[in-house]
């Protein structure tokens, strides 16, 4: 006796969590990240030179630098994370992205994005330039361009990822970045990486993990 055949499985998308829409930010890319705190709450995304790096969310361009002014000579804590651009998305967070080997021309303060939009290329500028190519990838709040060390991290972005990446595409930092706002206060004093170090030797960037597998984008 024959068995009836089966239906096909009902996909079922994950439930809306925000009103937003994110993406991951590299495009077609395999890449690899880790999801643990190391010093600062950022991510090293390891991909390969010239992929591309996408807006996460609607958003607006805040701010650019198109110039690698970074030197091991002075170690400017501005500097350190090389070509990159900002986004404050509709969400009201500000995304980073850093190491970048160019900026996508065009790309200026104030202009208006789409999630998936192309903003520049992965690279290994600023101090990543003695390791493989990646990008920095941080969350954090609008601040003025004078308090660096707020954009290069205050939210641990991996759960986030984690969730763009394997299709859960509305979970939103704004809630927890919002949250840690409140506790820091929004212009909070550096107390990390803070001081330049004239003469000393940096250190670089972390080696590329070796994770069980790899993970592929394929946003948009």
């Amino acid at each position: 006796m024959k068995r009836p055949k089966a239906d096909d499985p009902v996909q079922v998308p994950p439930p809306k969590v925000s009103d937003y829409t994110y993406v991951f930010p590299v495009k077609n890319c395999r890449v690899t990240y880790e999801s643990r705190l190391l010093v600062l709450p950022k991510t090293t995304i390891w991909a390969g030179r010239g992929c591309s790096f996408v807006s996460p969310v609607n958003g607006v361009v805040d701010e650019v630098n198109t110039k690698n002014q970074w030197k091991p000579s002075t170690d400017r804590g501005a500097d350190r994370e090389g070509r990159f651009v900002t986004v404050i998305g509709d969400d009201g967070v500000r995304y980073l992205g850093g190491h970048l080997d160019r900026v996508t021309p065009g790309i200026a303060p104030g202009t208006r994005v789409s999630a998936g939009q192309l903003l520049g290329q992965v690279g290994n500028s600023g101090n990543a330039r003695s390791t493989a190519s990646n990008l920095y990838f941080a969350i954090s709040w609008k601040t003025s361009p004078s308090l660096w060390w707020v954009r290069r991290g205050m939210v641990k972005p991996w759960n986030y990822l984690d969730a763009w990446l394997n299709g859960n595409r509305t979970l939103s930092p704004k809630d927890e970045m919002r949250s840690v706002m409140n506790q820091t206060g929004a212009a909070p004093k550096c107390v990390t990486l803070c001081a330049s170090k004239p003469g000393a030797k940096p250190k670089p960037t972390e080696k590329p993990p070796k994770p069980d597998d790899e993970h592929i984008t394929v946003g948009g």
